[in-house]
């Protein structure tokens, strides 16, 4: 599923340099034909390291994903790990179940939705997470492609959301665990 960081036009690296996270449309690789997501980008004054123990703190994980409440790491072992997330959407809370596929070395976790387990909404989810050095900290990459049960007209802006969010959530914890005031 290895891919390359998305190309940013002058403008958007103009405004990652600036702080912002930038959102483009790229998929993930493997995405389906009718998946939604896109791919957020954003430069977190924090080391790589610290970056990377916050992604795979996978039971934290409702702190930096929008409407997680709960995440349990049911399997592990050196190469996959199988966590259990619930999510809540007013009034209604939802279950499913990632495979995720972590790689310290390159800092980087890619996931895919575990088929073999009720997914009660999802369809389809798959991703990854890329931590690279920058001056001054990490550029941290988030990529998604989701599918679920409802239209996509309902599901396509609050997933874009959700992207930039968790990575301004990613942002701040690992901004706060490296003693940065920053925000930016």
């Amino acid at each position: 599923m290895a891919a390359e960081a998305p190309v940013l036009s002058d403008a958007q690296q103009s405004r990652l340099a600036a702080g912002e996270v930038v959102l483009v449309d790229a998929l993930p690789p493997g995405a389906g034909r009718s998946a939604e997501g896109g791919t957020a980008l954003g430069i977190v004054r924090a080391p790589p390291e610290t970056v990377w123990r916050i992604l795979v703190d996978y039971r934290r994980h409702p702190e930096i994903y929008p409407r997680v409440v709960k995440a349990d790491v049911v399997e592990a072992d050196e190469r996959r790990v199988l966590v259990r997330y619930v999510a809540s959407i007013w009034p209604l809370s939802f279950t499913f179940y990632m495979n995720k596929y972590p790689d310290a070395a390159r800092r980087r976790i890619e996931w895919r939705l575990a088929e073999d387990r009720p997914n009660s909404l999802f369809r389809e989810s798959s991703g990854y997470w890329q931590v690279d050095p920058v001056e001054g900290g990490s550029l941290v990459t988030y990529a998604l492609a989701v599918r679920t049960i409802l239209p996509a007209f309902v599901t396509r802006r609050p997933q874009r959301d959700s992207l930039v969010e968790t990575v301004e959530a990613v942002r701040r914890r690992a901004q706060e665990a490296s003693g940065s005031a920053a925000t930016r």
